[in-house]
């Protein structure tokens, strides 16, 4: 475990020397994909502090939620930003909120910054896994593989050979890294970035996470929910595709009908005899992300065909 060393008085933080080192690439990662794909990068300039402040919110704000238990013993640690508590992945969702908000009025569509930000996202999560590896976060389950490790660190609770699941995360989004930038080069409509690797991030992190051994909030699910938010989805993308062709009286009956059917569903879902299971809250969120991400990219095609 490599989780600090020292360097005269002052104490460095692996983790925090991977994230930086994170932040770097995937920004410059992010402006070469930009700058390739003719996106103009002035709101940038003009907004500096709005990118930065969203940044730091969201990054703080994903951990803390993933911590939760810790923060609500002691709120005030929220506002101890050098704790080590930072979700690369939740950074990158508050870019994407920016760049959604500061470029509605250009020609430039959100699904094309989204081909552009999803690359460069996933290549620099890969380096703050490898950080969290050398900080003992995020660690796994016990396991007799050759490939284990073992901790000797008072935050990882075993003390037997486990997982190295921040590694499985930390190759996985380096190959799909690559993989994107493969289809990138041969796609020829927006969202083709997006759709393979929402999809492919969705996957490892389903499959990962139950390699997964430290606290996770858990979801306890049926099989009827996820039919339920399939149908919700598809709703909302065939509701999203025609809602030009319907009158302002017809656009109101269907959101009445939408509601009243899955509003009803979750009223009365604790009475219907289904069996549960558990889920990792990450889990959870990254099958609502693949299915908003699916309507908004058919949504976007056939709005914008051009694209």
């Amino acid at each position: 475990m490599f989780e600090a060393f020292t360097i005269g008085p002052a104490i460095i933080w692996t983790r925090i020397i991977f994230l930086l080192i994170g932040v770097w690439v995937s920004v410059e990662f992010f402006l070469r994909l930009a700058e390739s794909a003719n996106l103009s990068l002035q709101h940038f300039k003009d907004r500096a502090w709005y990118f930065f402040g969203a940044f730091i919110f969201f990054g703080r704000m994903f951990a803390v939620i993933a911590q939760y238990k810790v923060y609500i013993r002691d709120p005030v640690r929220f506002f101890v930003l050098w704790d080590g508590s930072f979700s690369f992945i939740g950074a990158a969702f508050g870019i994407g909120v920016v760049i959604y908000w500061v470029t509605r009025s250009h020609r430039s569509t959100f699904l094309q910054w989204l081909d552009v930000l999803l690359p460069a996202a996933l290549f620099g999560s890969a380096f703050d896994w490898f950080g969290q590896f050398a900080a003992g976060r995020a660690y796994g389950k016990p396991t007799d593989m050759p490939w284990s490790i073992t901790y000797d660190a008072i935050n990882v609770r075993y003390t037997v050979p486990i997982h190295p699941v921040q590694l499985y995360y930390a190759f996985a989004f380096l190959i799909l890294t690559f993989v994107l930038l493969v289809i990138r080069k041969h796609s020829k409509r927006a969202g083709d970035e997006t759709s393979v690797g929402i999809l492919l991030a969705t996957l490892c992190t389903f499959v990962f996470e139950y390699f997964r051994g430290d606290f996770s909030i858990p979801v306890f699910a049926t099989r009827m929910d996820f039919v339920i938010l399939l149908a919700l989805f598809t709703s909302l993308g065939v509701f999203a595709a025609v809602e030009f062709r319907l009158t302002q009286k017809a656009l109101i009956i269907q959101e009445a009908i939408l509601i009243g059917v899955f509003g009803g569903y979750m009223l009365i879902r604790n009475m219907l005899p289904f069996a549960t299971f558990e889920l990792r809250f990450s889990q959870f969120l990254a099958i609502l992300s693949f299915l908003a991400v699916v309507v908004y990219v058919v949504v976007h095609r056939r709005r914008y065909p051009h694209l």
